[in-house]
């Protein structure tokens, strides 16, 4: 490989990256369990329909990035803490859905709710 582990920071923060310096704590931690927004706004959003009023867990946190759902509008950049959501096949699709198997999307803080 052309780089090692120890360098994964320092490339994701150098100039052109997405992740971005945010005042204040991150609200969730690995292991909380939130339920991503029920919204329907007008425009730009990364909320994938599917998990909107559904609920899972925190499995990974990212940092905060740049939110695409102001960006695409012209609203600046606006720094969101991104975390990584695992929902349940169960939860997403029902009874009939595998018990076993589960999906897991990049979430940003704004569309999730705690549980």
């Amino acid at each position: 490989p052309l780089f090692g582990p120890e360098h994964v920071h320092a490339i994701l923060s150098r100039p052109g990256s997405f992740l971005r310096d945010v005042a204040g704590p991150q609200g969730f931690e690995v292991g909380d369990r939130v339920r991503a927004r029920d919204i329907n706004p007008r425009g730009h959003t990364r909320l994938a329909r599917y998990v909107r009023g559904r609920e899972g867990i925190v499995e990974r946190r990212h940092g905060a990035h740049v939110f695409p759902d102001s960006h695409a509008h012209g609203l600046g950049e606006d720094p969101q803490y991104l975390y990584g959501v695992r929902f349940a096949a169960t939860e997403l699709w029902g009874v009939d859905a595998d018990p076993r198997s589960s999906v897991s999307l990049d979430i940003w803080e704004p569309c999730l709710e705690r549980i």
